[in-house]
């Protein structure tokens, strides 16, 4: 799943950034790295860019960036049957 395509209000964790150059640079810089868990905050009112919470920050990213950022959905660890 890409991070574009996280609802508001849904919580998910990276697993990896297919992002290159500068803007890989920035999102390693504001914690972005694989484990990370975010949570989609709000869209803006024309639906780009949207914001996240990251590690206590919050973040506005633009569609084009957050598509090449692969998550995975969050789980509550007690809802999984084992």
């Amino acid at each position: 799943m890409r991070l574009s395509q996280l609802n508001v209000g849904e919580k998910c964790v990276v697993s990896s950034l297919k992002n290159t150059g500068t803007i890989r640079r920035r999102l390693l810089d504001i914690g972005l790295l694989p484990g990370t868990e975010v949570e989609c905050l709000f869209t803006s009112p024309f639906g780009d860019p949207i914001a996240y919470r990251i590690r206590q920050a919050i973040v506005a990213i633009r569609k084009s960036d957050a598509k090449d950022i692969l998550v995975e959905e969050e789980y509550e660890k007690d809802s999984v049957s084992r």
